[in-house]
């Protein structure tokens, strides 16, 4: 009964004492052995390892791509003295675990912090550089790269790696952005009244051309028309002076004929004259021929 007693004692002590001297390190974390508080090996692969009991223990760090976000944007000045409001977010991981358990005793809150304070000198030196039209759009993507370059090469010696920075959102205080807005207003008004004088005067300058040519083709149509006319005058005036040499009896007749038309075009029509006036001449002739 002690024999067994005593076998299942030790296989319980083994079994112990094999579970305190392996660790498993994940395909996702990096491990950090220490003796006595003093580092002794990394492990960053994956697999089954052994530590001595007791004398020996192990940290794990996560060796993925963490995200840092901002609770509430921060404020910047530009270099018109106008404040910004700016919302960003961090890429960074952990590249050296010894560096970083040494700089920051493996607190991932601590780093935090000091990657924060790193980047958002940073944007402080980066925005007061520019205006606010270079930070919210214009140099936008060119502030990005410096500042992640900046803050790898300032954070290495931690032995962390910045991955990449992004402004997400870049806004203006209400005051700020009211000002804004108004001076955009006043400066888009200008640029329209501009605009609507310009076509004004540009109207004015095609409604005076158009009146021009409708003088200019006004002014050639009668010329034309009185040149036609004149045509048709003299034309007539040959035929008629012809025939008024072919019987001179008969053009008389007939001019005197198209008198009595013009003057009798109604029924009411009532002319008084002397029945010996010449102008009653054929008539006078019609009735004695009748007699």
């Amino acid at each position: 009964m002690k024999n067994i007693t005593y076998v299942l004692v030790s296989f319980l002590a083994g079994i112990m004492i094999l579970a305190m001297s392996t660790f498993t390190v994940d395909q996702r974390e990096y491990a950090i052995v220490f003796r006595l508080g003093e580092i002794i090996s990394i492990k960053k692969e994956s697999g089954l390892y052994f530590k001595t009991p007791l004398i020996e223990n192990v940290k794990f760090f996560d060796n993925r791509i963490l995200t840092l976000n901002w609770q509430e944007p921060d404020r910047f000045i530009t270099s018109e003295k106008k404040n910004v409001l700016v919302d960003s977010f961090i890429k960074w991981k952990i590249v050296d675990p010894a560096k970083y358990y040494v700089s920051v005793k493996g607190d991932e809150v601590q780093a935090e912090r000091r990657i924060s304070q790193t980047v958002n000198d940073g944007l402080r030196a980066e925005f007061g550089k520019r205006t606010i039209h270079d930070v919210v759009s214009g140099e936008r993507g060119e502030i990005m790269q410096i500042l992640t370059d900046r803050a790898d090469r300032d954070l290495r010696s931690m032995g962390i790696q910045i991955l990449d920075v992004r402004l997400r959102r870049v806004d203006l205080p209400k005051e700020v952005s009211e000002s804004v807005y108004q001076r955009m207003e006043a400066e888009r008004k200008s640029v329209a009244n501009e605009l609507r004088s310009q076509g004004f005067a540009a109207s004015e300058k095609i409604r005076a051309d158009a009146e021009k040519q409708r003088d200019v083709i006004i002014a050639e149509a009668y010329k034309e028309a009185q040149k036609v006319k004149g045509d048709g005058d003299a034309k007539a005036s040959e035929i008629y002076a012809n025939a008024y040499a072919k019987n001179p009896e008969f053009y008389a007749f007939y001019r005197s004929i198209e008198a009595y038309k013009k003057s009798f075009k109604d029924k009411a029509d009532v002319l008084v004259l002397d029945p010996t006036s010449d102008f009653l001449k054929y008539m006078r002739s019609s009735k004695k021929k009748k007699d």
